[in-house]
């Protein structure tokens, strides 16, 4: 079973920038990332297809988070910019072979999660 290690987050003022960081322990097709705030479904982010530009976002992050991908160390980042208190949530790096890249219950594996705070 792959594991994912996520890093980064933590608190960044409104329009500030964070950037978080997920490694899995063994090959993946898709990565991507997902978000959850207390009493809400966890919601879809920004995912990466594994190749070329096969990369989707949640519409209110497309032009201020960007997703990469480097499959030689299996590893997903998002680097978010122009953050907003909006954007506050804990952050979850999903791996597996989804066949909708959107769809956090067509992910396999999860990471632990990792907090995202932006103060306005």
């Amino acid at each position: 079973q792959v594991q994912l290690v996520e890093s980064g987050g933590g608190l960044a003022p409104a329009g500030g920038s964070l950037r978080l960081s997920c490694t899995a322990s063994g090959r993946t097709v898709a990565m991507g990332w997902f978000r959850q705030v207390p009493g809400q479904e966890r919601e879809f982010v920004a995912t990466h297809g594994g190749s070329g530009d096969l990369t989707y976002y949640k519409d209110s992050v497309k032009g201020r988070f960007t997703i990469s991908r480097d499959n030689a160390k299996n590893s997903v980042y998002l680097q978010m910019n122009s953050l907003k208190p909006e954007d506050t949530a804990v952050y979850y790096c999903a791996a597996g072979y989804p066949a909708r890249l959107k769809f956090a219950s067509d992910y396999d594996v999860w990471g632990q999660g990792t907090q995202v705070t932006v103060s306005s």
